[in-house]
């Protein structure tokens, strides 16, 4: 569901302040700007987040905690209505707490905290939701049984406050059990997060509560704030729990697209009035709705409670039909992303030590080669010395002599040993001239190999950026230690088992598969696929392999596109617009004996040029 509002706002306008006169009203190109400012999850959002566990959840029991990574915490709650997920995220980027559909997966081994949130609140119940006013905090309270098998209150705190966002479990006498982050003395010494410490709510900021002030109250407030030029800072300065986007929303509705003159002015203050009593309506009726903002790209860049009608034309407007629905489609991309870094962080810094140290490797020997390219040199002087050893006095540090080898027979100075002598001077250059052509072939070969290698590893990084799961991550450790990059420790656990080949159907029925790393690109390509399955690579570019089994048929010229649309979004050059992909039948695809995993040589193909695309049929809308 979309929503779109005003007719003509929004076109060709820009950003800009003079004096008194701000303009509001924001082009596409302003809204690139501004996405993603501050946090868009306020006090207000939080409200409505609170609202939403406490009526789907509330009475319900914990069947599953898991801490997926070091930042976030998932507690599974069975109620009457089924199975919930609530995600408690302490990411800098991306915090929150709300109702979650996906399930990050899990270390084979559970944190510490995981083991201990599972000895405190197993099957506790959750009984209670609470926010302090409009603080960016919210208390779940569980009522559980201790070891003693004593009812016991246990409160998980989820503070939601960007780089400084935490989730706490404090015992019921308000003393910290433990947290995501601990907080010492290195750390703060404002407010210390450690167990054993009683749990104290962060610093008030001198804001005023909507909930408990009048309209008017807030906007005297406001007026004293305001200093010129736009009067949603002045808005986000005096009202405690609201984000930019909300801020920027009240001058909007009061003033429109441009605002001048004076809030002194009692018609300007009235409109001012009018737009915060409707916020505090829907703060204190906790009355609005779950909508995200989309740019230009199909790209979520912020979201809130109410629908912004600053942005006119420049936005889409969805309307989403849950707050925990709102926030998995703004953030899934990134929280899948950032979690992939993290979990992937050594390999990326292994992967960057070994491409130094082969390109130092390489340069070292190319300029090795380059002086071997003189070598010729060194087998004239020897010549030329053997015919002039009547010439050379025993001792001499160089001789002068003609150069037979030049048309003009200019003469030419050779150096000279004069500790040995002149036939062993001969011989030394003769001697110098074969170590440089011997040393010429193996730098060839070394240089050659250490470029297939750096090849490799660039295709390694390529994979990894690419990578979704914690499986796929698996394959490619195990790829690497099996090429001797990385040391297995003894009595490691088995890897868990490699994921299939990524599955897609075409238009006309053909079924495409795609690898998710170099093993498997070999294991489809080479052992899989048929000879008369049509295979796909981006040309000259590092990607996975892609097979179109044909079924013995011929291949129809949509299903070509299609697959070499999925290999082009399957590679480095995903993000460019056109991008070259060769296709040839398998039976023209083999592999050179002792190649690294996923390198192939192929012959009798052709090359389209495709947009890159993740599915079948993303034009089909």
């Amino acid at each position: 569901m979309s929503a779109n509002h005003s007719k003509n706002r929004g076109k060709g306008l820009a950003r800009r302040k003079t004096g008194a006169y701000f303009k509001l009203n924001l082009s596409p190109s302003d809204i690139k700007e501004i996405g993603g400012e501050s946090v868009a999850l306020d006090g207000i959002f939080l409200r409505h987040i609170a609202k939403e566990i406490k009526d789907q959840a509330l009475g319900g029991r914990i069947t599953q905690i898991h801490q997926p990574n070091r930042d976030e915490i998932i507690m599974a709650i069975r109620t009457m209505e089924g199975t919930r997920k609530i995600l408690l995220s302490a990411r800098a980027n991306s915090p929150r707490v709300s109702f979650t559909r996906f399930a990050p997966e899990n270390p084979p081994v559970p944190p510490m905290l995981c083991m201990l949130l599972r000895k405190k609140l197993g099957s506790g119940k959750l009984v209670d939701v609470r926010q302090p006013e409009l603080e960016r905090i919210l208390f779940l309270d569980f009522e559980a049984v201790n070891e003693l098998g004593d009812k016991v209150k246990i409160t998980v705190a989820a503070e939601i406050m960007g780089k400084y966002s935490n989730v706490i479990i404090i015992d019921e006498d308000g003393i910290i059990i433990d947290s995501l982050k601990r907080v010492d003395m290195t750390v703060s010494s404002q407010r210390l997060v450690l167990p054993g410490l009683r749990y104290e709510l962060p610093p008030p900021q001198d804001k005023l509560n909507i909930l408990s002030s009048e309209a008017e109250k807030i906007c005297e407030r406001i007026k004293e704030n305001y200093s010129g030029g736009s009067v949603s800072k002045a808005v986000i300065a005096s009202i405690q729990g609201i984000s930019p986007v909300v801020s920027r929303e009240i001058e909007y509705r009061a003033f429109g697209d441009f605002f001048s003159g004076s809030l002194y002015e009692e018609k300007n203050f009235q409109s001012l009035v009018n737009a915060v009593e409707d916020l505090k309506n829907t703060a204190e009726n906790v009355s609005g709705e779950p909508y995200i903002l989309i740019k230009e790209g199909n790209n979520a860049f912020d979201f809130s409670f109410m629908c912004p009608k600053q942005y006119g034309d420049a936005v889409e407007i969805k309307k989403c039909q849950s707050f925990g629905e709102l926030l998995d489609t703004y953030y899934s991309t990134r929280d899948s992303a950032e979690r992939m870094k993290v979990k992937s962080k050594d390999l990326h810094r292994l992967l960057v030590n070994i491409t130094e140290r082969l390109s130092k490797k390489i340069n070292l020997q190319k300029a090795q080669l380059q002086q071997c390219e003189n070598r010729e040199e060194l087998r004239i002087k020897g010549d030329l010395l053997q015919a002039n050893l009547y010439r050379i006095e025993r001792g001499a540090n160089s001789v002068t002599v003609e150069n037979f080898y030049d048309p003009e027979m200019k003469p030419i100075t050779i150096e000279l040993d004069p500790a040995l002598s002149p036939s062993v001077n001969a011989q030394r250059y003769y001697r110098d001239y074969r170590k440089a052509k011997t040393a010429e072939k193996y730098l060839k070969e070394y240089i050659e190999k250490a470029m297939e290698e750096l090849e490799y590893i660039d295709a390694v990084s390529d994979e990894l950026e690419r990578t979704e799961s914690e499986r796929e991550l698996s394959q490619i450790r195990l790829e690497l230690s099996e090429q001797g990059y990385i040391k297995e420790p003894k009595g490691k656990r088995k890897p868990p088992a490699a994921l299939p080949p990524l599955e897609y159907k075409s238009s006309d029925g053909y079924k495409i598969l795609v690898g998710r790393n170099n093993k498997q690109n070999d294991q489809l390509t080479l052992k899989q696929a048929n000879n008369n399955d049509m295979w796909l690579h981006t040309k000259d570019i590092h990607g996975s392999h892609v097979i179109i089994e044909s079924d013995g048929e011929e291949i129809p010229d949509k299903t070509l596109v299609e697959a070499a649309s999925l290999a082009a979004y399957h590679s480095k050059a995903r993000e460019s617009s056109k991008v070259p992909v060769d296709y040839t039948r398998v039976r023209y695809v083999k592999k050179p004996a002792g190649a690294k995993p996923g390198m192939v040589i192929y012959v009798n193909n052709k090359t389209l040029y495709v947009e890159p695309k993740s599915k079948i049929g993303e034009d089909e809308k």
